[in-house]
C-alpha cells in the first residue's frame, strides 16, 4: 500500500496520468466558474433590458399621461401597474410623482411612500438602471421619465428582485455541471489513453528506473570496444557508438538515415541493409578489415530490428596473411625434408653398390640448385620477411609443378614498407599466380620482379605474372571485390578475398595496381616511399632497364582499393 500511494515509485504513465487528471479537474473547474459568472453577468443584462423594456412601455402609456393630470392618479395606475406587472413577470412596477411620491406599488400599504431608490438621472430626462435594496429587497430596477412637451410629469421604476433573478440563475446550473462532467470524461479517457500507450512505451516503468537503464545504457555503448550498430525494420540506423563511427567513418547525421545511404561500401551497405543473420563475416572497408555479426532483436515477440557488431581485424588479418606464409615455408621445408631423406636414400645406396662418382654428382647437384635459389633471394631481397615468403612460395610452386623465376633485376632493401603489408600483397598475389598457372597447360612457370624506381617520385614496384589465362578486361574491376574469384570448385570458403587484401592495403599506402595480359596476367604494384630510396649500383641499373613484366601495358585499375 505505501509503494501504492508513493508517486516516486509510479511509473512515467502513473505520473503523467495523475499530473493530467489534476490538470483537468482543476480546468474544468475553472471553466464551469467561468461559464456560471458568465451566465450570471448575461442573466443581470438580460434582466437590465426587461425591466427598461417594462419601464419604458408603461411610461409611453397614454393611460399614464392622463392619469398623472387627474386628483387620484393610483385610482388609474395601480390596477394598471399591476395587470403590466403580472403580464412581464416583473416584481413591481412603480408610478410616482416627480418628486417620488408612489401612486402604484405591489404592497397597497406602500402607496403614498417616497421611492427608495435614486431618480436624479431620470428628472433630467434619463433612462438608467441601478441595483438598490427597496421594499421588496435588493432588486434590479429601471428609472424612466415620463415627458410631456418636455416636462417630466412622472417616473416609472420596473424591477426584478435580485431572489427573482438568482433563481433563473439557478436552473443553468445543472446544465453547467452536467457540461463540465461531460468534459471531465471525455479528458479523462483521452488522458486515459495517452497514459496507456505512454505506458506501453515506456514498458510501465518510473522515471528512476529510466534514468538508470539510460545510464547504464550509455555507460555500456562508450564501454564496450566493438563497434555497435542498431537498425530497425526498414534498416535506419538507429544508433552508433564511437567505436563504430570510428571503424566505418560514419559522417555527422548518419544517424535516421538509411544504413546503405552513409557512405559505406555498397557490399557492407547492401549486407546491412537486408537485416539478415550473420555470423563473423569480413567486409572490406577503405583501409580496415572488419569482421560483422548481425542478429535479430526483439522485445516481448516484436521484431525491433538489428543489432550490428564490428570487430577490427586488420592487424589480425595482416598477421594471419604473415602466419600463413610461415606455416606455408615451415610446410615447405617438412616436404623438402622428406625429400631429401629420399635422395639421402639413393646416395647410400649408389654408394653401396659402388657407383661413389654418380652419388657425389647427384648429391652436388642438388644441393647447388637449392643453394643457388638461396642465395639469390638473400642477395636480392634485404627484407628477411620478404625473403622467406619467397623461398617458401618456390618450394610449394615446386611441389605443383610449377616454375618461379626471380627476374634479374630484383631488388628490395629492408624497411621500405611495413614487412606485413609486404606479405599481404605479394603473398596473396604469388598465391593467385600458382593457382593460374597450375591450372593452365604446361610449361607453367611464375616470375616476380622488384625494384624501386627514383624518379619522378620514389615508387617500390611490384610485380608478379603467370602462365595462366589471364584476366579479361571486364573482370579487372570486379577481381578486387570482395567475394569475387575465378575458381569453380566447391571449396570456395575463404575465397576472393585474397585480391580484396591486396587492394585495401595498396590504396591504404597511396599506390595503385596496373593489371595487363603478357601470355598470362601481369599484377604491377606501385607504392609511393615516405622519400627518395638511393639502393646503389643495383636500383640504378633496375631503374634504367625495366623488367620485360613491367614494360607490359598498363591495366585499368589506378588507386585501386576495396571498391
Amino acid at each position: 500500500m505505501s509503494r501504492l500511494f508513493s508517486p516516486r515509485t509510479w511509473s512515467v504513465a502513473h505520473q503523467l496520468f495523475a499530473l493530467q487528471a489534476v490538470i483537468i479537474v482543476v480546468v474544468v473547474a475553472a471553466g464551469v466558474v467561468a461559464a456560471y459568472v458568465q451566465s450570471e453577468r448575461a442573466t443581470m443584462d438580460a434582466a437590465r433590458q426587461q425591466v427598461i423594456a417594462v419601464a419604458s412601455s408603461v411610461a409611453a402609456a397614454p393611460t399614464v399621461h392622463q392619469a398623472v393630470s387627474r386628483p387620484d392618479p393610483s385610482a388609474v395606475l395601480q390596477p394598471f401597474a399591476e395587470r403590466v406587472r403580472r403580464d412581464t413577470g416583473t416584481d413591481f412596477v412603480v408610478v410616482m410623482s416627480p418628486a417620488g411620491v408612489r401612486y402604484t406599488h405591489p404592497n397597497l400599504e406602500e402607496i403614498g411612500g417616497t421611492f427608495l431608490g435614486h431618480i436624479d438621472r431620470a428628472l433630467r430626462g434619463e433612462t438608467f438602471t441601478e441595483t438598490y435594496a427597496g421594499t421588496l429587497g435588493p432588486s434590479v430596477r429601471a428609472v424612466v421619465p415620463v415627458m410631456d412637451g418636455g416636462q417630466v410629469r412622472a417616473l416609472v421604476s420596473a424591477g426584478l428582485t435580485l431572489r427573482t433573478v438568482n433563481r433563473g440563475l439557478r436552473r443553468q446550473v445543472p446544465a453547467l455541471l452536467l457540461a463540465g462532467l461531460v468534459a471531465l470524461g471525455l479528458a479523462g479517457a483521452g488522458s486515459w489513453v495517452v497514459s496507456r500507450r505512454l505506458r506501453r512505451q515506456t514498458h510501465n516503468m518510473g522515471p528512476a528506473e529510466l534514468s538508470r537503464m539510460y545510464e547504464f545504457y550509455d555507460a555500456v555503448l562508450h564501454a564496450v570496444r566493438e563497434g555497435l550498430l542498431l537498425l530497425d525494420r526498414r534498416g535506419t540506423l538507429q544508433l552508433a557508438n564511437e567505436p563504430a563511427r570510428l571503424l566505418l567513418a560514419l559522417p555527422d547525421g548518419a544517424v535516421g538515415r538509411p544504413v546503405d545511404a552513409v557512405g559505406l561500401p555498397p557490399a557492407l551497405g547492401l549486407a546491412l541493409a537486408a537485416g539478415e543473420e550473420r555470423s563473423d563475416e569480413i567486409h572490406l572497408t577503405g583501409d580496415r578489415t572488419l569482421v560483422i555479426n548481425q542478429a535479430r532483436a526483439y522485445w516481448d515477440g516484436d521484431d525491433l530490428g538489428t543489432v550490428v557488431t564490428l570487430r577490427d581485424h586488420t592487424d589480425l588479418r595482416a598477421l594471419s596473411g604473415e602466419l600463413d606464409s610461415v606455416r606455408g615455408l615451415a610446410e615447405s621445408l617438412r616436404s623438402q625434408a622428406h625429400e631429401v631423406a629420399n635422395r639421402l636414400h639413393t646416395i647410400v645406396s649408389l654408394i653401396e653398390l659402388g657407383h661413389t662418382d654418380q652419388a657425389l654428382e647427384f648429391a652436388t647437384a642438388e644441393l647447388a640448385l637449392a643453394q643457388r635459389l638461396t642465395d639469390r633471394v638473400v642477395d636480392a631481397v634485404a627484407e628477411p620477411v620478404f625473403a622467406a615468403l619467397l623461398l617458401g612460395k618456390a618450394a610449394d610452386a615446386s611441389e605443383r609443378g610449377i616454375e618461379l623465376r626471380l627476374a634479374d633485376d630484383i631488388s628490395v632493401p629492408a624497411g621500405l614498407i611495413d614487412g606485413r603489408d609486404l606479405v599481404t600483397i605479394m603473398g596473396n598475389l604469388i598465391d593467385n599466380a600458382i593457382d593460374a598457372a597450375a591450372a593452365a597447360p604446361a610449361p607453367r612457370r611464375i616470375e616476380v620482379s622488384a625494384w624501386v624506381e627514383a624518379a619522378p617520385a620514389a615508387l617500390l614496384v611490384l610485380s608478379v605474372a603467370d602462365s595462366g589465362a589471364g584476366l579479361d578486361s571486364a573482370d579487372v574491376q570486379k577481381a578486387f571485390r570482395r567475394g569475387w574469384s575465378t575458381k569453380t570448385d566447391e571449396r570456395l570458403i575463404g575465397r576472393g578475398l585474397g585480391l580484396a587484401l591486396v587492394g585495401q592495403t595498396v590504396h591504404r599506402h597511396g599506390g595503385s595496381i596496373d593489371v595487363s595480359r603478357d601470355g598470362g596476367a601481369v599484377f604491377t604494384v606501385r607504392l609511393p616511399l615516405p622519400k627518395p630510396a638511393s639502393t646503389g649500383t643495383e636500383s640504378a641499373a633496375a631503374t634504367d632497364t625495366p623488367s620485360p613484366i613491367a614494360s607490359a601495358a598498363p591495366g585499368v585499375v589506378p588507386d585501386a582499393g576495396p571498391p
